[in-house]
């Protein structure tokens, strides 16, 4: 088992006008046999992360442990790192068995040695993997060629799996089959791993924990109830949940919020917590009430079922502002509750004006 420990990471790249941070202190703690799940925008620096854990790029400033040994300046070869990419890496002359032996050819192990370590991780990653060794990665499909390179990392009994976008390349049916099985593979083995995606539903089925990325800096890692319900700011609460939090411009004066040129009177626990003056609304699709006599009407341009989730999603302006409100599915056609529509005040995320704090949040919902 390893722990990984990240402390004051900062990786720096030359680019037009001088040095450019890529990533910019970065301190992270991942517990034994934890799986972090990192997401983020494009360009935030999530696979530069990756690099600079395995040793393929080294930091500018900060130190890397395992186990709280400092790997910083050991090469990438003698961490005991298992990389698993997002266009597979195989080797193309080589069959699926030879792709999992070609560690063991090269350093010294017995031939019985690498057979039986074969043998044992074709049996942990299932019955028809043994179907796939004598095959070469052309003959496979996506998601076989992406089994055998994770059977290829995890051959090497690694002390820390990183994975960048490991499924991207797959169809949506393919995709959901195979994240099931290396989640299955991840809690049998244990192992310590950073797994990189752009996708937040991939990453809460994945993640133990989440860590959110912008601009080479982590802005927040938890549960997704901690990220959901208690965002750390206004990036994290409008960059986790689907479909994204509506913004709403308003002020709090005299116990009442106001926006645009209506009030209501707020609950006294907010009302005493919030400061007076302008701030921001965040509002959750399924943070609305209907049928409230001091509600307004939800003018809807259009809707969205989504039967699976026995739930409608209607898109349209209240108050002038464009929003989006979650009902449940049988009530989304209930046009006179529209009429009597307005958010639930205690589930709002309340946010500075003029920046990205937060100045009030529900938290998680008690569900005892």
């Amino acid at each position: 088992m390893t722990s990984l420990r990240l402390a004051h990471i900062v990786k720096d790249y030359d680019g037009p006008g001088g040095r450019q941070p890529a990533l910019r202190d970065i301190s992270l703690e991942v517990a034994d046999g934890e799986t972090l799940a990192i997401v983020g925008p494009s360009g935030c620096g999530k696979s530069t992360l990756l690099k600079v854990v395995a040793g393929l790029e080294f930091p500018t400033h900060g130190r890397i442990y395992y186990n709280d040994v400092d790997m910083t300046e050991i090469k990438p070869q003698d961490r005991g790192v298992g990389m698993v990419f997002q266009d597979y890496a195989l080797y193309p002359a080589m069959k699926s068995k030879g792709n999992l032996a070609y560690y063991f050819e090269h350093h010294a192990y017995t031939h019985e040695q690498m057979e039986e370590r074969v043998r044992r991780t074709a049996d942990l990653m299932g019955v028809d993997f043994q179907h796939l060794l004598g095959r070469f990665p052309e003959t496979l499909s996506g998601g076989e060629q992406q089994r055998v390179a994770i059977a290829r990392c995890i051959v090497r009994d690694p002390t820390i799996f990183l994975m960048d976008e490991p499924i991207v390349n797959l169809d949506a049916k393919r995709r959901e089959r195979t994240r099931i099985e290396i989640k299955k593979l991840l809690r049998a083995f244990q192992v310590t791993t950073l797994y990189v995606t752009h996708d937040q539903q991939e990453a809460i089925f994945m993640g133990d924990r989440l860590a959110v990325m912008r601009a080479g800096r982590i802005e927040q890692v938890g549960s997704f109830d901690d990220l959901y319900y208690s965002p750390a700011n206004l990036f994290v609460a409008t960059f986790i949940g689907s479909p994204p939090l509506n913004v709403l411009p308003a002020a709090v004066g005299e116990g009442r919020l106001y926006l645009a040129g209506e009030s209501w009177p707020l609950p006294p626990s907010l009302a005493a917590s919030l400061p007076p003056g302008p701030l921001r609304l965040g509002v959750r699709a399924e943070h609305w009430l209907r049928d409230q006599e001091d509600g307004r009407p939800l003018e809807v341009s259009h809707s969205e079922q989504l039967p699976t989730e026995r739930i409608a999603l209607l898109y349209g302006t209240w108050l002038g502002q464009r929003v989006t409100v979650s009902l449940p599915l049988e009530q989304a056609g209930e046009g006179a509750g529209l009429r009597r529509l307005r958010p639930d005040w205690e589930q709002l995320l309340y946010f500075a004006a003029d920046d990205e704090r937060l100045l009030a949040s529900p938290g998680p919902p008690d569900l005892f």
